[in-house]
């Protein structure tokens, strides 16, 4: 038996799984015949993707594993938007795409070329707090801070939902819109966690919006 070993093709887990990233982020970018066919490239190839930021328009060239956090933060110094667990779990990095909420750290930059993206960042009007913003403020719904960001444009794109007539869990009767109460509030929020548990003035400074008091 030959125990030689051949040298010739080193496949490793990390390698597999970034050409598998880097296919799916091409193949998203305009190179499917690149990400489906002969020929994978490395996979880390630098991609240009435009992303349209807070109404800006800003053409990025990027590793395509880079995940949206990433180019937020490292590549146009939107530093508001945290890195958190970076596994989808604390909800620091939430932002707001097309009108809905996601964890940035969960999604490729790629991925969203054309895209509407909103963050912290782009909440306010110039020196004029986003109503959101300033019922946070009024509450005192934070502490140290670190997840605020996420907490406030989580807190927006959940009125848009509430506003929809999106059910929650909480939402005792699915075929009527639903009523923001306490506990609809602390179900839609749950995705975003405050380790220094402000929760009670969160809730209190998304009511305060809903009902129009700093809306």
């Amino acid at each position: 038996m030959n125990h030689n070993k051949d040298t010739r093709l080193h496949v490793t887990r990390r390698r597999v799984l970034a050409a598998g990233t880097a296919a799916v982020a091409l193949s998203v970018v305009g190179h499917p015949q690149l990400a489906l066919g002969a020929g994978l490239p490395d996979a880390e190839t630098p991609v240009t993707v435009g992303l349209q930021i807070n109404g800006r328009s800003h053409d990025l060239t990027v590793d395509p594993r880079t995940t949206l956090l990433d180019a937020l933060r490292e590549h146009l110094a939107l530093t508001g938007t945290k890195k958190g667990c970076d596994q989808g779990q604390c909800g620091a990095c939430t932002v707001i795409v097309n009108g809905q909420r996601i964890n940035s750290c969960l999604t490729l930059a790629v991925m969203h070329a054309g895209d509407e993206v909103t963050t912290i960042e782009g909440l306010a009007n110039g020196d004029e707090l986003h109503p959101m913003q300033a019922a946070f403020v009024r509450h005192d719904g934070l502490q140290c801070g670190y997840c605020t960001p996420g907490q406030i444009c989580s807190a927006v794109a959940l009125l848009a939902e509430h506003k929809a007539g999106w059910p929650s869990y909480a939402t005792a009767d699915v075929a009527t819109s639903p009523v923001l109460t306490e506990a609809e509030i602390s179900e839609r929020m749950s995705g975003n966690i405050c380790r220094c548990s402000a929760y009670p003035n969160i809730v209190a400074a998304i009511r305060d919006v809903a009902e129009g008091s700093l809306g």
